[in-house]
């Protein structure tokens, strides 16, 4: 008998350790990262159990009469072991789940499956038991991923402009001067787009602080002048790119491409299945940016999607 419990505190270790040893989670779902912002979000995951023990875990906050699989997140659907649950098992998982909401008074589920780039193996039974407990698709953003076992070339364009970067000096390396670049990242982010980082410097240091190896700053210079950097999260196979900028001299100097550019042969020289950008779209997927997408695809990059979905109870 499976049985839907909210999670608490005592329950960290298991929770930790299924993240650890499961198909389809990665840093974003283990709780020293979700609850660096628990001030933010009224936190209530779930726990399947069976048998007494933890068989899945759902990342998960409330507002109002829903419940987000998570805001904080930009995924976190029913991390499954790779073990043990198979479509059926799943399927009673997720009657077992709005039986829970229902009665503990939720009008709505808010489901955010992890994309299937991320999985370490197959992991999509949660979707089939979405769809037969009336879920729907509620939004849907695109990103685009190179694919490292199999990559593209970079078209002309960006070859050229990689080159040219280097010609000019340009010199790409990991940076510990978080400092230095958040500064760079947050004037862009004001000046371009009249928005600020969604962390804070003292929060991307402290969420470094607790993952030294999978939080990575990676900077282009020039005289030893930051002038375009990217952060990249190691999330299982999927080095995925964040926090991408460049100010007006790095901009001129084609930095970004030339970063990207060695970035590609870096991850895929560690053996990354996949890079991935992050989505182009805005406005809950309904605009798509199309310089910004188009710029990623003459990288390599090519469409994955990022869906949210939905049940009304």
């Amino acid at each position: 008998m499976i049985e839907i419990v909210r999670y608490t505190p005592e329950m960290r270790a298991d929770w930790d350790d299924l993240v650890a040893g499961a198909r389809n989670g990665n840093m974003l779902h283990l709780r020293n990262f979700m609850d660096y912002h628990s001030d933010r979000f009224a936190d209530h995951s779930l726990v399947a159990m069976r048998s007494g023990a933890p068989m899945a875990v759902l990342p998960a906050n409330e507002d109002g009469g829903t419940l987000w699989s998570h805001q904080g997140l930009t995924y976190g659907s029913w991390i499954m072991p790779s073990r043990h649950i198979d479509p059926s098992v799943m399927l009673d998982v997720m009657e077992q789940t709005v039986a829970y909401l229902r009665h503990n008074g939720f009008n709505r589920l808010v489901y955010k499956p992890v994309p299937h780039i991320y999985h370490r193996y197959p992991a999509e039974d949660d979707l089939y038991a979405l769809w037969r407990c009336g879920g729907r698709l509620l939004e849907c953003g695109i990103s685009s991923t190179i694919d490292l076992t199999n990559r593209l070339p970079l078209d002309r364009g960006c070859r050229s402009a990689s080159n040219s970067a280097h010609r000019s000096g340009v010199e790409v390396s990991r940076s510990q001067d978080w400092a230095a670049y958040w500064q760079v990242l947050t004037q862009v982010l004001a000046d371009r787009h009249d928005t600020r980082p969604v962390h804070t410097l003292d929060e991307i240091q402290l969420l470094v602080k607790r993952f030294p190896d999978r939080i990575r700053l990676f900077s282009a210079t020039v005289q030893d002048e930051i002038v375009a950097g990217v952060v990249m999260f190691e999330l299982g196979p999927v080095a995925h790119a964040q926090y991408i900028a460049a100010s007006p001299r790095g901009r001129e100097l084609k930095a970004l491409t030339r970063l990207f550019d060695w970035l590609i042969d870096h991850y895929a020289e560690r053996e990354f299945r996949y890079l991935d950008f992050g989505i182009s779209t805005e406005q809950h997927g309904t605009v798509l940016n199309r310089g910004l997408v188009q710029q990623k695809c003459r990288l390599g990059g090519r469409g994955i999607l990022y869906p949210i979905y939905e049940i009304t109870l």
